[in-house]
């Protein structure tokens, strides 16, 4: 790596991240956020359960308003990337709990932090289908983590009215100021923790279909 780039990668990575977040923060303050479903979560976290909120690669900008509204302190996987090390001080800025690693690199020790992580925080987020897609798509992984954590999944299922759409893989979407924003938890899904593979691939379609249909349904609200 050159002198330049190792001085720019210092400047994001240090300096910049904390005015990034003020900005973010600031930014996100303009933004009309409403929670369906909320209870059930809370009532699952008071009575002393675990919970895995899954989520699209597309739409994991939503999860910035959870630790702050909730003051939860969910852990979550960041990939160990370059990028990876901004986003794990931004979304540690936040209140998220970065374990890094992913599918890719390093996702076995990852995928036991995360394990130990949510065992003892009660909760945890998971992009399915990251970090490289295809999109929609729920990987194995969602399912042994909350066979292992002994936690439930659900579904956290952001919309947008008015957004931005990336022109990356998953065509990342951000929402544009003042527009409104849902957020929804949807169906919960215990888990067994014995297994066929049969089964193990039953619950990772039925959680699949679920959140297409739940993120369509969401889609929906704004025609209403």
């Amino acid at each position: 790596m050159s002198a330049t780039r190792k001085i720019k990668y210092f400047l994001l990575n240090t300096l910049l991240t904390s005015i990034i977040f003020r900005l973010l923060d600031l930014y996100t303050r303009t933004l009309k956020v409403q929670f369906e479903g909320t209870e059930k979560i809370q009532q699952h976290l008071k009575n002393g359960g675990r919970i895995i909120i899954a989520s699209w690669h597309q739409r994991f900008f939503g999860g910035f308003f959870l630790p702050q509204i909730f003051k939860w302190s969910p852990c979550i996987m960041i990939s160990r990337s370059r990028d990876g090390d901004f986003i794990a001080k931004v979304v540690r800025h936040i209140g998220w709990i970065p374990v890094r690693g992913s599918s890719t690199h390093g996702g076995k020790e990852a995928l036991r932090a995360l394990i130990k992580g949510v065992a003892e925080n009660r909760i945890g987020g998971h992009i399915v289908d990251g970090p490289t897609g295809p999109p929609s798509l729920v990987k194995p992984g969602l399912i042994s983590l909350a066979v292992n954590a002994d936690a439930y999944i659900c579904p956290g299922v952001v919309s947008y009215e008015k957004f931005w759409s990336a022109k990356s893989w998953d065509r990342f979407m951000i929402p544009k100021p003042f527009s409104r924003v849902l957020f929804r938890f949807g169906t919960m899904f215990p888990l067994s923790e014995k297994m066929s593979a049969g089964q193990f691939e039953s619950i990772r379609k039925q959680v699949e279909d679920d959140m297409i249909k739940e993120y369509e349904a969401a889609d929906q609200f704004w025609n209403k």
